[in-house]
């Protein structure tokens, strides 16, 4: 992946601490969440009930899905249980002097 594959979304300091914020980027619904001076960017979408993530609540390093409560790592969009059972993409981060830059080239579970 080279610096040319990220889009700057915002400044770190615009996204507040443990809260989703949603954003659409060139067509593609993403909830991003800062933790302290990371970020985690996810498919805005909950892959059992198709709402939107960005709804839902952060508990430590997971997001809940606020219509029947699957929580999905922020790191690996994996389901820690059901009724979810596939994982949502996640995207690449970077924070570069203290702005966040995406890259719509989701993750594989290999590199995640």
């Amino acid at each position: 992946m080279t610096d040319n594959d990220f889009l700057r979304v915002c400044a770190l300091e615009e996204l507040p601490e443990s809260e989703p914020i949603a954003a659409d980027i060139h067509g593609t619904s993403i909830v991003l969440v800062r933790k302290g001076e990371e970020a985690f960017a996810l498919y805005d979408e909950c892959s059992h009930a198709a709402v939107a993530l960005s709804e839902g609540d952060i508990e430590d390093c997971s997001i809940e899905c606020w219509l029947h409560g699957s929580s999905f790592d922020l790191r690996t969009g994996k389901p820690s249980g059901p009724p979810a059972t596939v994982a949502v993409p996640t995207y690449p981060i970077e924070i570069r002097d203290g702005d966040v830059y995406l890259s719509l080239k989701p993750k594989t579970t290999e590199n995640a």
